[in-house]
Order: structure tokens, then C-alpha cells, then sequence
């Protein structure tokens, strides 16, 4: 009873590097963990991408994964945060409820667009550049 890997695992696992998603979520979780430094999705995504191997495009990939996980952390926490706070903003605006309501739409909108760029391009840049270093030193 010997175990035979699968064609999907060896599509997603092979000697070149891991995984593409494991190598995502390590990258995103680095990129949690160093969020205060700036442009922590490049360290995250470079991490993804050395751990994938030296196919360039699949580190970018890596990366852009692991800034998509970053994103999504990002996104619930600013929907929470603005739910939160924007709860006291209601009744400020001069027309009451409506405007309140409509101010915290554009926000967040506006700051998951824009968080998601940077997040996914960051992460997908460094992707490219962890591939690109796992070549030269390996």
C-alpha cells in the first residue's frame, strides 16, 4: 500500500520549491507579522517567492497571492474598524443618517481599491524578486 502522489500534487509540489499557496500563506503571514514596517507585502511576497522556486512567474504569483491575503486581512479589519467608529459619525453629518452612511461607503471603497493595489503589487513584486533570488543563490 504505497502512496502515489496525485498529478495535482505534482503539479503544485515538485523540487524547484513549495507549494504556490503554502508559499502564499507564509508570505501573507510575514506580511501580517511586519505590517509596521513599510512595504511589508514585498517582504512577504519575496518570502512567497523564494519559497516557490526560481520560475519567475510563478513567484510573481506567489507573491500576488500573498498580497491578496494580506488584502483580505486588511479589508475585514478596516470594515470592522470603520463599522465601529463609524457608528459614532452617524448622526454628525448635516443632513443625519444618510450622509454618514454614504461617507463610510466612499471610505472604504476607496481605501480597499487602493489597499489592494498596493498590497497585491507589492506582494507580486517581491514575489518576482524572492524567484529571482532563489535562482542566483541556489
Amino acid at each position: 500500500m504505497e502512496h502515489s502522489p496525485s498529478s495535482t500534487t505534482d503539479a503544485s509540489f515538485g523540487d524547484e520549491g513549495e507549494s504556490l499557496l503554502f508559499s502564499a500563506v507564509i508570505g501573507g503571514i510575514v506580511s501580517i507579522v511586519l505590517a509596521p514596517i513599510p512595504f511589508s507585502p514585498v517582504l512577504g511576497g519575496a518570502l512567497a517567492g523564494y519559497l516557490t522556486g526560481t520560475d519567475r512567474t510563478r513567484g510573481a504569483k506567489s507573491g500576488g497571492l500573498s498580497g491578496l491575503i494580506v488584502g483580505i486581512v486588511t479589508a475585514v479589519l478596516t470594515i470592522v474598524g470603520l463599522l465601529f467608529f463609524g457608528l459614532f459619525a452617524l448622526g454628525t453629518a448635516p443632513n443625519g443618517f444618510g450622509l454618514g452612511i454614504v461617507g463610510i461607503v466612499i471610505v472604504l471603497l476607496f481605501s480597499l481599491l487602493i489597499g489592494g493595489l498596493y498590497t497585491v503589487g507589492l506582494g507580486a513584486l517581491g514575489g518576482y524578486l524572492g524567484a529571482y533570488l532563489n535562482e542566483e543563490f541556489n
